[in-house]
């Protein structure tokens, strides 16, 4: 039996270190005080949707057609839970008197490791788990799930910031998960004869209605938007906000591009956010001692432990219609490090095919909402059935994978400090009255009704509509969806089109009467739908040179999957327009009309592509060089090594070099399926010191 002596020694240092802990990290507050915290535009306020005890350590909401709300927790984060102990939750939100806050909750499903996202679907929820992708649902109609089956499994585990998540249906049919461009080898359980999609580098796209699946362009890491027109806008810790500029499909015709990598930084403003809350101890001093070590190595570096993103999270772009106006098409960003919420003003830039995000005017000094409470953790919005925006908060001490902490630091530290936390947020319109949701019945409307909601002013009405539609496909939608295809509003119009595809009831007439359009995102959507009809070749033709660049860059890309003399002529005009930019240089280069040895001789014969040497000219043949190597056709290589001869009056000093060590590298990643004639090639051009001096006769005698 210890001492008193002991005992009272002991309690002197645990009380010692309970109060260096609490002096260095701040406790929590209440749901009520912490909001008394928020510094919120002017015209805004915060209403409590969901608290603890009903919610806890909340990551994702969704609203399910009928009105339901739908909440997942992570309490296992930040650490990997053993096989079978996933502590997991997806709770119901119950609001029974109508006030507009739970004060209810049902456990949907639980026992769930890393789950991370949900999705309405057929009356259940898609969850994301890693390495899996669920389906759950109540069968009996007791707020419980039933049934829980395993949909796609492989993905990536080994890290909760970066595993599947944020399901997000597409403008196009297509259900987008966040991969962080991860290394998974993924399977279909309803196709378990196909081989693992590889998706190194990539995101991920499904349709369920369609037995499809794919890999997709960009590398989200937990938050992923679309606006109406179908951009792909994704969230990355210190990148709060980029495009994935070209869609994967494109990027894998020939499958040989040197990089998959089209994700664009649009940001205007960089790295620079207004937080209200000074960093916390671990981080200040691991800062100092980085710092601290860059100048003792004379590095030209400088890290910063505040007011630069660092945490950014749940990129949404706000498509409800119960803001002011000029708010719609909004992106709204947490940055849980922060503790605040950035919104971003979306513009199309004007000389590149992609987006801008701004600052809006009166942001320019501070953030949308930003607060004094470290404890608050924005990780991700939803747009609700009443329009608002939801806002969820992880309310944790720290928010931090401990792996990237120093041990000395870690030891005063509890990760799992506030697991018991967690609070859901309704932001409104200042003097908003605070109530449930009103929802209309779905369940009940015939199609023509279920199609109007189509043209509803609330995104979260649209998307509704159009996942239902996608779940039960029926003939009888197609007259509402032929009507509303010719409305006024092209926002309706997308949906309407996609969803006649999908029906396969769409009609070369309605796209190209879309794509006569004067707004460039319902253009840019019929471009990619007038794909599939051959009579439309020459409409596509058309918007190449149109003066809108993000349609003039799906023009490109949808041509790009022809491959005849026609469509090699407009890829080396296009070429020569507008190969100063990278994007369109990619477009073409993706296409195999765009990256072949017909283009190479008619930019030669007809543009004289190779008098000058412009870098991105450079770029172009180290391109074309690295696919052909890649493809490793024989012929096309023979061919080729002989196109680079007859440049001799075209500085052939400067082209041979680039030429030939680009082949090299495309033939290194094509050496497992070569000839012998091709082995003896690559063994030529690795053992070459001088591809300027190197006689390209010695080459073709290999072939």
């Amino acid at each position: 039996m210890k001492s008193t002596a002991s005992i009272s020694l002991l309690m002197f240092f645990f009380l010692g270190f309970q109060s260096c802990t609490e002096e260095k990290y701040a406790g929590p507050l209440n749901p009520e005080a912490s909001m008394a915290t928020f510094d919120l535009h002017e015209g805004f306020e915060v209403q409590l949707f969901a608290a603890e005890p009903h919610i806890k350590d909340p990551v994702d909401l969704v609203f399910d057609e009928m009105g339901a709300a739908f909440a997942i927790e992570m309490p296992d984060y930040p650490y990997k839970p053993e096989k079978g102990e996933g502590r997991g939750v997806i709770k119901k939100l119950v609001d029974e008197d109508g006030d507009g806050q739970a004060d209810a909750a049902i456990v949907f499903a639980e026992g769930i490791a890393d789950a991370t996202s949900l999705m309405p679907w057929k009356g259940g929820l898609l969850v994301t788990a890693a390495p899996y992708i669920y389906y759950m649902k109540d069968q009996d109609g007791d707020g419980v799930a039933d049934s829980k089956e395993i949909v796609f499994s492989g993905f990536f585990e080994n890290n909760s910031e970066a595993q599947i998540t944020n399901l997000r249906l597409g403008v196009d049919n297509w259900i987008y998960a966040a991969n962080n461009g991860q290394r998974s080898d993924v399977t279909f359980e309803k196709k378990p004869e196909s081989s693992p999609l590889s998706l190194q580098g990539m995101d991920f796209r499904f349709r369920l209605d369609k037995d499809a699946f794919e890999k997709e362009s960009g590398t989200a890491q937990f938050g992923q938007t679309f606006d109406d027109w179908g951009n792909k806008l994704f969230t990355q810790n210190t990148l709060h906000i980029q495009q994935a500029v070209i869609p994967g499909r494109y990027l894998e015709r020939h499958g040989h591009l040197s990089s998959k990598s089209v994700n664009q930084n649009i940001s205007d403003h960089d790295f620079e956010m207004f937080q209200m809350t000074p960093p916390p101890y671990w981080r200040a001093e691991r800062t100092r001692r980085r710092n601290k070590q860059y100048q003792e190595q004379e590095l030209d570096r400088v890290e910063h432990a505040e007011d630069y993103f660092t945490g950014a999270s749940g990129g949404t772009i706000y498509d409800g219609g119960a803001f002011p106006d000029e708010f719609y098409g909004d992106l709204f960003t947490g940055d849980v490090a922060g503790n605040l919420v950035h919104r971003d003003r979306l513009v199309p830039d004007k000389n590149g095919p992609f987006l801008i995000a701004q600052r809006p005017s009166e942001e320019t000094t501070k953030e949308f909402l930003a607060s004094t409470d470290p404890w608050f953790r924005p990780v991700g919005f939803t747009v609700g059935p009443d329009g608002y925006l939801y806002m969820v908060d992880f309310y944790r001490q720290h928010i931090e994978t401990p792996v990237s902490i120093p041990d000395d630091l870690k030891e005063e530290m509890d990760f799992m400090h506030g697991e018991n936390h967690g609070r859901i947020y309704r932001l409104v319109p200042k003097g908003t009255e605070a109530s449930a949701p009103q929802v209309p019945d779905y369940s009940q409307m015939d199609a023509e009704n279920l199609v109007a909601q189509l043209s509803h002013e609330n995104g979260w009405n649209r998307t509704t509509a159009q996942r239902l539609i996608l779940e039960n496909p029926s003939q009888d939608y197609v007259p509402a969806l032929l009507e509303v295809a010719r409305d006024e509003n092209p926002k309706t119009q997308v949906l309407a089109l996609h969803l006649l595809q999908s029906l396969g009831s769409l009609t070369p007439d309605l796209v190209q009467a879309a794509m006569e359009s004067d707004h460039w995102g319902l253009v840019k959507n019929a471009l990619v739908l007038a794909e599939e009809f051959p009579s439309l070749k020459e409409a596509i033709s058309q918007k190449v040179t149109d003066e809108n660049p993000m349609v003039a860059l799906q023009a490109i890309l949808s041509l790009g999957n022809g491959e005849d003399k026609d469509v090699i002529e407009k890829m080396a005009e296009a070429l020569m327009e507008k190969g100063t930019n990278k994007w369109f240089r990619i477009a073409i280069l993706s296409s195999n009309a765009g990256s072949g040895l017909e283009i190479l001789e008619k930019l030669k014969t007809q543009y004289d592509f190779f008098e000058s040497s412009e870098s991105w000219k450079n770029d172009y043949l180290k391109e074309v060089s690295h696919i052909l190597g890649a493809k490793g056709e024989e012929t096309q290589i023979k061919a080729y090594i002989g196109f680079l001869s007859s440049l001799q009056d075209k500085n052939p000093d400067h082209w041979k070099p680039i030429g030939l060590d680009n082949l090299k590298k495309g033939l290194e990643k094509s050496k497992e399926s070569h000839s012998e004639n091709l082995a003896g090639l690559l063994e030529k051009l690795e053992a070459a010191e001088n591809y300027t001096e190197f006689p390209l006769q010695d080459l073709m005698a290999n072939l």
